[in-house]
């Protein structure tokens, strides 16, 4: 069996996540029993949602626990199995964590999942044709549940959930406005995903000055809003709120470190009459096959080019990751392991 490098939580962070909050370990991996699969990862991925499962605090699923591989989503190949479902070679989606390799127990629920490379790159299964593609589409579907015309903004516009989102959005006939770190990822948005407009988040540091950028690519309001960051952004979307907006609520990333993010004016809440609902997208299971057809047909159609940024080898983990936190990468961040 071969050796394993893997990437474990060695300490809880004290406020912003640092390198040496994570060791890099080696193991032996156990040989297989019946039923098992072992599982040689090509790619982890780096996600937001992370940062806030690094926390011992309350939150929507367990904290990861110290001491243990850091978990995660993997895609990778079948070197050997040991289960009739599964033969050495195919190409399968799981989560498997920051190793270069897993051991699975192939009947279980969701562990694994076989997929079809032929059309999709295996790299976008963690990405647009994932779990980040999945969450923009119940966000946009489910919650915001748009009218063709109405305008819709999303911030980290050029990321793996961001991209996805707005190619579904023009799919339904909206103004898509996007919010973005830098002139590049703006770029992006508008010329190859097809946002209408997107505005550069540091070029507008305040409340003010967002609100003012988010009038001129919101002429007609804001009716639907897809929320990642929090902070003085959400401050301005706020202000920019048509009456009956939806808020589709999915990570705080100003929030992380545990800092508290408090809104300015809550009372436009109820002037406007704004549904918001927080989710997780793991719980909703149930949409998952739609989401991924519509998805995968995206991608494979060329109407969704998703970005990636690629950290090489297992040690690259953690440096990957908490640039990722401050807005380092271009669209859905992975590490390379082959």
């Amino acid at each position: 069996m071969p050796r394993n490098q893997q990437i474990l939580l060695d300490n809880r962070p004290s406020g912003e996540a640092v390198a040496s909050n994570f060791k890099l370990v080696s193991s032996e991996t156990p040989p297989l029993q019946d039923g098992q699969v072992l599982v040689r990862h090509h790619y982890l991925s780096l996600d937001p949602y992370m940062r806030g499962r690094m926390n011992d605090s309350k939150s929507y699923t367990a904290s990861q626990p110290v001491g243990a591989v850091f978990q995660g989503g993997t895609v990778g190949e079948v070197v050997e199995s040991k289960h009739p479902k599964y033969a050495v070679g195919d190409k399968v989606v799981g989560f498997g964590g920051w190793q270069e390799y897993s051991v699975v127990d192939g009947s279980a629920p969701g562990a694994l999942k076989k997929v079809d490379t032929t059309h999709v790159p295996l790299s976008h299964y963690l990405g647009a044709v994932g779990m980040p593609g999945v969450t923009a589409w119940y966000g946009l579907v489910k919650i915001i549940a748009p009218k063709e015309g109405e305008t819709v903004v999303i911030t980290a516009a050029s990321g793996a959930v961001g991209s996805a989102f707005g190619a579904l959005a023009k799919a339904r006939g909206c103004r898509v406005v996007g919010i973005a770190g830098g002139p590049e990822k703006c770029k992006y948005a508008v010329e190859e995903i097809g946002f209408d407009a997107c505005i550069d988040y540091r070029a507008h540091p305040d409340v003010k000055s967002m609100s003012a950028a988010l009038k001129e690519a919101c002429p007609n309001g804001i009716d639907g809003y897809f929320e990642n960051v929090g902070g003085y952004i959400f401050d301005a979307v706020m202000l920019r709120l048509n009456a009956f907006a939806r808020i589709a609520l999915c990570g705080m990333i100003a929030g992380y470190d545990g800092a508290p993010l408090p809104l300015a004016n809550p009372a436009l809440f109820l002037i406007n009459r704004v549904r918001l609902e927080g989710f997780i997208v793991s719980e909703h299971m149930e949409i998952w096959p739609e989401a991924l057809a519509e998805l995968g047909k995206l991608v494979g159609t060329g109407k969704l080019r998703p970005r990636e940024s690629v950290a090489q080898g297992i040690a690259a983990a953690p440096q990957a990751f908490l640039g990722l936190l401050k807005g380092k990468n271009f669209g859905k961040q992975l590490v390379r392991l082959i």
